[in-house]
């Protein structure tokens, strides 16, 4: 169980450099794809792995929704 942080938009359309956005993506003609959670260190090292994937280069967007750390 954990809190998410606010989100942050990824983008690497083309593979022509990583664009952030702070705040979520709420609408959009297209289906949600999914979810995974992953392990990173940083918000910035989970940025840079997403930022690779298929639907961060091919035009889309990717949401990076950060876990609090639970005391």
């Amino acid at each position: 169980m954990g809190v998410a942080g606010p989100p942050v938009q990824v983008r690497n359309h083309n593979s022509a450099g990583v664009i952030t956005e702070e705040g979520p993506f709420m609408a959009s003609p297209l289906p949600v794809a999914g979810f995974a959670i992953i392990d990173a260190a940083t918000l910035a090292e989970a940025i840079a792995m997403v930022s690779r994937t298929p639907c961060a280069v091919a035009l889309g967007v990717v949401e990076v929704w950060p876990l609090q750390e639970s005391a």
